[in-house]
């Protein structure tokens, strides 16, 4: 009796320790990971200049992270962003703003963007995280449309933005959804019409 009460007893500790081992591991996430995203760029650019509406643009690119505690972490990235400037409010025009020269457009801006977003888990199994904080971008290139005959769009080659936003973290995808603001004005001619950049970002991805 005393040797089956002994495995006994050794079974049911097995049980707990591998339960709780199982639990560890869970709620465990490495200090640095990396991936990339793709996804739409669904833009405007504010002011009187533009109408108002949004445009369906692209965005791809690369991020780290590094997870500092239980509850927070930094993560950098690099993408690849692009804005248009006319008004689009029917879905039918989504293919011909992604993939081909929609008539509707006067400004495409392409831009290399660099966030620094500070990530907190929200509950405790660290999918779900809040992302805030800034972006750096800077304009790569540029097709304008003239305004009036023989007139350009004179337009600043940096900008800088407030970024806040939800980022899913499955075991290999990521996907989320982010809220951009241009704190630039991105008007490089009349300083007293301000354009500032805006949009909403959705995106999916891997990490590794």
């Amino acid at each position: 009796m005393k040797f089956i009460a002994a495995l006994l007893i050794t079974f049911s500790i097995g049980i707990v320790a591998n339960a709780q081992n199982k639990k560890i591991d869970d709620d465990h996430e490495d200090f640095f990971k990396f991936g990339a995203k793709g996804g739409v760029n669904i833009n405007k650019i504010q002011g009187k200049s533009y109408k108002d509406g949004y445009n369906y643009n692209y965005q791809v690119g690369a991020f780290l992270q590094f997870n500092f505690s239980r509850k927070f972490g930094i993560q950098p990235e690099v993408s690849l962003v692009q804005t248009t400037s006319e008004f689009t409010d029917d879905n039918s025009n989504v293919y011909n703003d992604l993939f081909r020269d929609g008539t509707q457009k006067t400004a495409k801006l392409n831009y290399l963007e660099i966030p620094i977003l500070l990530n907190v888990n929200v509950g405790p199994s660290k999918r779900v995280k809040l992302q805030v904080g800034p972006s750096f971008g800077s304009l790569l290139k540029e097709t304008v449309d003239s305004l009036q005959a023989g007139q350009k769009i004179p337009f600043k080659k940096t900008d800088m933005s407030a970024i806040g936003g939800l980022w899913l973290q499955l075991p290999l995808v990521n996907l989320g959804a982010r809220y951009k603001y241009g704190l630039t004005n991105i008007n490089d001619g009349n300083k007293a019409d301000a354009w500032h950049n805006q949009a909403i970002q959705i995106f999916i991805g891997i990490t590794l």
